[in-house]
Parts: C-alpha cells; sequence; structure tokens
C-alpha cells in the first residue's frame, strides 16, 4: 500500500492530472526500444490545464481527464506492434515506439512532433536546421496519429518538412485528403466526404428534412459541417439551425455554450432531427445537461462518438430519444481482446498510461459500472489517497472490453501493420537493424504502393491516401433495461447505397421513417439556414414539402410561404416615362416635319427630296418606328411580343428602302459615267425596289412568326422575384431580321458616299452617309450590351438603340432640308438651284476639258481607238456621253460646245 501511495504521489494536485513532465524522458507516455522506432500520437486525456499564474511562461502543461477509449487504442498500436515483431513479417528486424499524448491540444502535439524530428541518438533532442533533409535521420520513421483533425492538420505540416509518413486512425475531415497541403498523410478510415453523404442519405430516406446540427468550433467540425450542408442540399434536407460549441473543455465559455445550445434545442420544437459532430467528451456534457431538460429528439451519431459506450451508459439515456450513428467498419480483432485479458500482466515501467489506469483501476474498484467510468474520468487526488490505502487492487478486464470501439481499434491496428509491410519493402535489400538504412520520404514512397490483406480483403490506399472501408449503420437499442450498440447496416460509400445483413435487419431500417416527434398543427417553411437551399413547406414536423419555388419564397423559419415579386418594365417606372418621352417627342418631330414639307411642297427643296409622296412613306415608317416602342413597355403579352419586333422590322426596312431609292437618284443625277449611268437606270425602279425590298422583310417576319414565334417568358434567376420578358423565339430569326436591314442599310450607304460630293442643296447623300453611320455603330453597341444585360431593363437597351438609329436617320434626312425652307428661303428658288447646278455643271466640264488635253498626247492608234469607241457611245441617252469624269477615257476628239454647260444643267434639274 505505501508504494501504492508513492506513485499516486507523481499526480499534480487537480482532477485526474497525468504525470508532470519534468524532463524530456518523462514527456513520453509508453515506449519501448526497437531497430526501427514508430511514433504515436493519441488524446489519451481530453484537457490540458492552463496555468493561473502570471505572466505565462512557455511550461508544457499537465493533462487531464482520463480518456479510456483512447487508452485502448494506444494499447492497440502496442499490442500491433508486439504482434508484428513475433511475426515472420519483419524477420530480424524489431520494431518500436514512442506514445505521447496529445491532450487533444494542438500545442502539447506540436511538441511532441518536435521531438519526432529531433536528431536520431541525439542526447538532447536537437533538431537540426537544413535545407536538404534526404540524408537527415530523425528519431523515428513513421507516425500513427492523432486521435482529431484539427491535431493532425497542425502536426502533419511540421512532419511534412522531413516528409515523416503519418498515418492516422481516427481523423477523418475530409481536408486531409489534399495531397498539395498535406502530403505525407495517411489513414486508414474514410473521408468525412463520405460520411456526411452517408448521413444525408439516411435522413432522405427517413425523411427527415428539418434537421439541426451542433458541431465543435474547430476545423474538423468546420469542415464536417460544411461537407454535410452541401450533401444536405443535393438530398432535399433543410437545415433549421447550427450551433457550435469551443472546441477545448478548458475554454471559459464552453458550459455556457453548452446551455445555449441545448436551449436552442428546447426552443426550436419543431425541429426534431439532430446531427451532432462533436467529440466524446462534447457529447457526454451535452447530453447530461438535455437529460436535464428533458430534451428528447432524434440524434444523428458521427463516428466520433457512435460507438462511445461512455455515452450510452449515461444514466436515463434512452430519454433523449433515438440515437442513429455511423461507424467505422471493424474487422477482426479477438487477438486484441485476447491481449487485454492479459494486460494485467504487463510491465508498467516504460508505460505510464497503463500505470495511471491501474491506479485509477484500484480507487475506483468499489463502484458499479457507470459509477466506476465516471470516478475514473472526475477521480481527485483527495480522493485517490484515501481509497487507494483502504482498497486491494482488483483488475477488471471486462471494463476494458465493455469500453472497446471496434473501429477504431481495427483502424489502429491497420495503421501499425500498413507502415510494417511499408518497411518491408524497403528492408528487401537493405540491413535494416541500421536506423540510418533508408529515410522517412523513402518509407512515404513505400506507403502509397503498399498492399496487404488482411480478414480476406486487400487494403491499400487511394490517391488522396484514404482507406475506402465500409460504414456501420448503428442504432442504439434498449435491451433488457440496457442501452445496447447495434449494426442495422452496412453503407458502402464506393456505390452510395446501404447493405442490409438479412430482411429484418432491412425492415428495422424501413421503420426509421415511422419514428414520429411530437406533433403540431402549425405549417411553417424551412426555406434552410444555408442560403442555397430551396424552398420547402413543413405540414408535418419532420416533413419538409417543397413549395413552388418558381413562384413562392421563404425567409427563415417563417410560417408562411410568400408570392414572388413580379417585375417588367413598368408605364410608371422613370426610365420607361423618360424612353416614352422620347419617343413622342419623335413623334411630334415627324408630324412637324410633314406640316412643313405639306406647307411648302411646290419648293425646289421638296422637290428634290423625291416629292411629298416619298416623304410622307418615310415619315410615316419613322412615325411606325417611334409607335413600336410603346410595345417593349409594360406588362408583356403574347401581342406585344409578336408585334413588336415585326412592326419595328418592317417600318425600319420600309424606310431604309425608300432612302435608296433617293441615294440612287442623286447618283444618277449628277453621275458623268456613262457605264454607272447605265447601271443605275436599270436599277432604278423605286415602286418595285420599295416592295421588293420591304416584301422580303415581311416574308422573313411571318416565317418567324409561324414557326418559331415570339412568347412571353418567366425568368426565374433573380430569388424572390420573377422576371416578365419576352423571349424571342428565335435567336436566328432575330438576327436575319436585324442582318437583313443592315445589309440594305449598308447598300444604301455605300451609293449615297459615292455622292457625297454634289452641289450642297442638293448634298442630301452626305447627310444619308451620316445617319446610316449612326445606325451602324448603335446596333454595332447592342449587340454585346443585349447579350450581357437581364431583367426588366433588357427591353430599355432595345428601345434606347431603336430611338438612336431611327433619330439618327430622321434627323440626317430631314432636318437639313427643314433649316433651307424655313431659314435660307433664298436659296429654296429654281433660279437660286439653277445657278448652283450651272456652277457645279461648270466645274465639271472644266475638268473634262483638262482632262481632254491630257489626252491630245496620246498615240495615234490610242486615238483612233477613242474616235472609234465615241462614235458607238454618240448615241447614249440624252446626249451626257458628252461628259467625262476625271479618270475615263471616252472623250471625243473636238473642242466641247459652249453652251454644254447650261445644256447639262437643265438636264440635271429636270432628270432630279
Amino acid at each position: 500500500m505505501a508504494f501504492m501511495s508513492l506513485l499516486v504521489s507523481c499526480f499534480v494536485i487537480g482532477t485526474d492530472v497525468a504525470f508532470s513532465c519534468q524532463n524530456t524522458d518523462d514527456f513520453v507516455g509508453a515506449s519501448s526500444p526497437g531497430d526501427i522506432v514508430i511514433g504515436g500520437l493519441f488524446a489519451v486525456h481530453s484537457e490540458m490545464l492552463h496555468p493561473e499564474e502570471y505572466p505565462i511562461k512557455p511550461v508544457i502543461q499537465n493533462c487531464s481527464g482520463f480518456e479510456i477509449q483512447i487508452f485502448l487504442q494506444t494499447l492497440a498500436m502496442i499490442h500491433a506492434i508486439e504482434t508484428i515483431n513475433n511475426s515472420t513479417l519483419l524477420s530480424g528486424v524489431t520494431l518500436g515506439y514512442e506514445i505521447y499524448d496529445t491532450c487533444a491540444e494542438v500545442t502539447k502535439a506540436m511538441a511532441s512532433a518536435l521531438r519526432f524530428l529531433s536528431k536520431f541518438n541525439s542526447s538532447e533532442d536537437v533538431v537540426e536546421f537544413k535545407c536538404n533533409y534526404s540524408d537527415y535521420v530523425p528519431r523515428i520513421k513513421a507516425v500513427i496519429g492523432a486521435s482529431y483533425s484539427e491535431v493532425s492538420m497542425a502536426v502533419s505540416r511540421l512532419l511534412a518538412l522531413q516528409l515523416i509518413p503519418q498515418v492516422s486512425p481516427a481523423s477523418s475531415a475530409e481536408i486531409l485528403s489534399d495531397k498539395i497541403r498535406f502530403p505525407s498523410f495517411f489513414r486508414t478510415i474514410p473521408s468525412d466526404f463520405h460520411q456526411t453523404r452517408a448521413m444525408a442519405h439516411l435522413i432522405c430516406e427517413a425523411g427527415w428534412n428539418w434537421i439541426g446540427v451542433i458541431a465543435t468550433d474547430d476545423d474538423n467540425g468546420r469542415f464536417a459541417l460544411e461537407s454535410f450542408g452541401v450533401q444536405a442540399m443535393a438530398n432535399n434536407v433543410c437545415i433549421a439551425f447550427k450551433e457550435m460549441l469551443p472546441a477545448y473543455l478548458s475554454d471559459s465559455t464552453f458550459h455556457t455554450k453548452v446551455d445555449h445550445a441545448v436551449e436552442k434545442i428546447v426552443k426550436e420544437t419543431k425541429v426534431n432531427v439532430i446531427v451532432v459532430f462533436m467529440r466524446q467528451f462534447h457529447v457526454l456534457k451535452l447530453f447530461k445537461k438535455a437529460i436535464e431538460r428533458n430534451v428528447n429528439k432524434i440524434w444523428i451519431a458521427s463516428d466520433n462518438w457512435s460507438t462511445a459506450v461512455k455515452i450510452s451508459t449515461i444514466p436515463n439515456i434512452r430519454q433523449l430519444g433515438t440515437i442513429v450513428g455511423f461507424g467505422f467498419k471493424s474487422g477482426d480483432i479477438s487477438t486484441f481482446q485476447d491481449f487485454l485479458k492479459n494486460l494485467h500482466e504487463k510491465p508498467t515501467d516504460n508505460n505510464k498510461f497503463l500505470h495511471e489506469y491501474i491506479m485509477l483501476l484500484s480507487a475506483c474498484a468499489h463502484l458499479e459500472y457507470h459509477d466506476f467510468q465516471a470516478c475514473i474520468a472526475n477521480q481527485s487526488q483527495d480522493d485517490l489517497l484515501q481509497n487507494v490505502e483502504n482498497k486491494q487492487q482488483i483488475w477488471r478486464d471486462d471494463f476494458l472490453n465493455a469500453n472497446v470501439e471496434p473501429g477504431f481499434i481495427h483502424s489502429t491496428i491497420l495503421a501499425a501493420y500498413a507502415i510494417a509491410h511499408a518497411i518491408k519493402g524497403q528492408c528487401k535489400h537493405r540491413k535494416c537493424k541500421d536506423p540510418s538504412a533508408f529515410a522517412p520520404w523513402e518509407l512515404l514512397e513505400e506507403l502509397e504502393k503498399v498492399t496487404f490483406i488482411d480478414d480476406d480483403k486487400e487494403i491499400k490506399f487511394d490517391s488522396n491516401g484514404d482507406l475506402s472501408t465500409n460504414y456501420d449503420v448503428l442504432l442504439w437499442k434498449e435491451i433488457d433495461g440496457r442501452m445496447e450498440i447495434t449494426t442495422m447496416a452496412e453503407y458502402d460509400p464506393e456505390k452510395g447505397h446501404f447493405i442490409f445483413e438479412d430482411e429484418e435487419k432491412k425492415k428495422e431500417f424501413l421503420d426509421l421513417q415511422y419514428l414520429k416527434p411530437r406533433k403540431s398543427a402549425s405549417q411553417f417553411i424551412c426555406f434552410g439556414s444555408l442560403n442555397y437551399l430551396p424552398f420547402f413547406l413543413l405540414s408535418d414536423i419532420d416533413y419538409c414539402y417543397q413549395c413552388n419555388n418558381k413562384t413562392y419564397w421563404a425567409p427563415v423559419n417563417s410560417t408562411t410561404c410568400y408570392r414572388k415579386t413580379i417585375h417588367f418594365l413598368a408605364w410608371t417606372d422613370w426610365f420607361a416615362i423618360f424612353l416614352l418621352l422620347l419617343s413622342a417627342f419623335g413623334v411630334v418631330l415627324v408630324l412637324s416635319i410633314s406640316v412643313i414639307f405639306a406647307k411648302n411642297v411646290n419648293t425646289p427643296v421638296v422637290k428634290a427630296s423625291g416629292g411629298l409622296t416619298v416623304c410622307y412613306i418615310i415619315l410615316f415608317s419613322h412615325f411606325l418606328i417611334f409607335l413600336s416602342t410603346i410595345f417593349f413597355i409594360d406588362e408583356p403579352t403574347e401581342f406585344k411580343c409578336k408585334t413588336r419586333q415585326a412592326l419595328f422590322g418592317i417600318s425600319f426596312t420600309l424606310c431604309v428602302s425608300c432612302i435608296l431609292i433617293k441615294s440612287l437618284k442623286i447618283l444618277l443625277a449628277f453621275s458623268f459615267d456613262p457605264k454607272l449611268q447605265n447601271f443605275l437606270k436599270c436599277v432604278y425602279k423605286p415602286v418595285p425596289t420599295v416592295v421588293t425590298c420591304t416584301g422580303i422583310q415581311v416574308i422573313i417576319c411571318t416565317f418567324w412568326l409561324i414557326f418559331k414565334t415570339p412568347f412571353v417568358k418567366q425568368n426565374f434567376s433573380i430569388p424572390r422575384t420573377i422576371i416578365l420578358e419576352c423571349n424571342e423565339g428565335s435567336i436566328v430569326a432575330f438576327g436575319i431580321m436585324l442582318s437583313y436591314i443592315a445589309a440594305l442599310a449598308f447598300v444604301c450607304f455605300i451609293f449615297a458616299f459615292k455622292g457625297r460630293k454634289l452641289p450642297e442643296n442638293y448634298n442630301e447623300a452626305k447627310f444619308i452617309t451620316f445617319g446610316m453611320l449612326i445606325y451602324f455603330i448603335a446596333w454595332i453597341v447592342f449587340i454585346p450590351v443585349y447579350a450581357t444585360t437581364f431583367g426588366k431593363y433588357l427591353p430599355a437597351v432595345e428601345i434606347i438603340v431603336v430611338l438612336i438609329s431611327n433619330y439618327g436617320i430622321l434627323c440626317c434626312t430631314f432636318l437639313p432640308k427643314c433649316y433651307i425652307i424655313i431659314y435660307k428661303q433664298e436659296t429654296n428658288t429654281k433660279s437660286a438651284f439653277l445657278k448652283m447646278v450651272y456652277t457645279y455643271s461648270s466645274k465639271s466640264a472644266s475638268s473634262v476639258a483638262v482632262s481632254q488635253i491630257s489626252l491630245d498626247s496620246k498615240s495615234s492608234s490610242s486615238r483612233a481607238t477613242f474616235s472609234d469607241l465615241c462614235k458607238s457611245e454618240g448615241n447614249s441617252v440624252n446626249g451626257n456621253s458628252h461628259f467625262q469624269v476625271p479618270g475615263q477615257r471616252l472623250i471625243k476628239g473636238k473642242v466641247l460646245p459652249k453652251n454644254t454647260a447650261r445644256t447639262m444643267a437643265r438636264r440635271r434639274l429636270s432628270s432630279i
């Protein structure tokens, strides 16, 4: 008894504290020598104590809260290494181990990892800084652990410096599959991606799509929550709320946050399914508080605690409701169970964890099962001192066997065997008794391709370093007054479906959907707290039925569906009013021009514009174009959608066709090229040309309206809003209509451009050229803007371009003439026009004479040829062949008559 009291004195005052670290050797929890040493990182204690003195010093603190389940994992690693040493797997080579307690803290784990990196056989545990660690020999060759993902992330980044392989039997965070950030990390369990998908699948199968989520506020909890959110969305599962608890028990806000989470569960009476991503000691605290508040829910357990006996043995656990969970698929662990039976015979000199367990076992031996477990977790030093002196040491192997979590034990054993098979591959042609025979990075390469057989199954890591194993679907059932954890089904992550052992198990699984929580008559919405979830209407507590998410929306936890707002370019919109005012001003401008031309119908300017009929046709087409803009405004209807584009297209085509005829006429009147004149006379047929050009557009629009007619479309791309818009039916037909107008405008532009240097009063061609340029610029800009714009202002884009092109052509065609009629009446007379044409013709005749003189120097053969050609041209219409535009070779060998210019002037005026 005195010896036991001496052992107890090694504890630091506090709750169940671990041995104090006086030197680096004290830091090791369990060790055994060997030719090749493997490190171990396990959270044997749940909490690291924090110093109360100030200032805080960089001292590795003690830990408290002995975790039986994690302690069993350290024993599983020891058992696996001893079994390998006693086998022929590594003949002649023995494996050693150094196992450290992380206390579920990253800080403590990093201290252990630093010791792993220290140089082999260094008396002072020195970690050397090098640019190249290829030949560096660290203290260990590989690491098994850690217990929690957050710790593994930190340790893996440090071990990656020397590419030391790390194989975790418990860290399941999805991010650890990233080989860029964690190149030396492996695990003998699946990624959380498969677990969260399995959970969402189970919840969907059971019809529980109105749930809450509780997770730890650490990397593992946050990543699990994010992954589950994505899977929930894919399965139409609605998350009503999510609560985060501090990752460490030492956090001063921990108990407050637990109370708040329980209060949230109680308050949310309509949420009866809770998914829990937490560590075991978190769940223990949460459930004890929930039992006090008489909470009754359906709980979905993550692999962290789904097989935790210390939770399943909580008094009154049955009051919490139904617990369904996912655990790692286990293999045969019978040899480990035999190992536990003989554990009391093992020496404790090099295993402080076993030493501490024996002390706790002795102190709590007088208690019943659950009280015994609580005693181990909460025993104080004073109790130990008192009880150990009065109690006899009693070994309880049944207690250890009862707390075995087969999935974690099996994955720990697999981790040890995976490393052993990788070492075997390295030691084929090397003497591995020498620690420097190979470097950790070489073992890493071997581990990536290692393959071995376990229970007739092939074990190998995938490209992400994960082991693809199935999950057990577990159901906690009360049997003979005790909560038993039973296997209900198996989930295959690769195929994504559940596997049942027999029909009875399948029926048990299907009966989950009949686990009805308490009823409520109210209906409410569960538009998910994850903003990207669809909209649902909950008509029964645990069922969310999808609302018509095309026409309705709902905020978080709303009790009603709200109809989406319908948007379109309404008459009352300020921008629509502005556009309508522009269109109305255009109509007024058209009417004003019509009145001005009607009052001055007999003036040369009006006659030169083609007469009142042609002008009125053009003005009427402008009027229709302005009128077409009203069909783009207000609520779209089938009639508006069909009318607006056809009216605009045909009206614009009519306008451009008439302007094309005017361009041809001007060019014909002032052309000095006989060949060009002959061509223009052939094509200058005003009525047939206008009818043909406009008729083609009518045919295009008719086919469009018959075969791919525009229609009203509801656009749901903006949340909470329905945008009513016209779908053009066929973008191809729309493009053909616009392309045809563009082609006519281009032809018109070419003819107008060729006549840009005509007399000032007749220089309509120059303004037509400007008008067509405005049209081209407007519609070229329109195409990309129209293609990238959406929403209710999309019709406004087309209205703007229609107004710009229509105003451009109208102003360039008629405003210069109106200016002459109103402000330059002295030039709007017949005599002024004759004088202007005479002056222009005289300049043209002088140009012809100069060309004649320059051509007289040509050879006689050329003159003969010219003379013959001129004779053939002498019969040209109206005698216009007597004049030549510079550059032409058809000139008579005579002096031009003096009255040529005057004759030409009369003919030009009459032709106009």
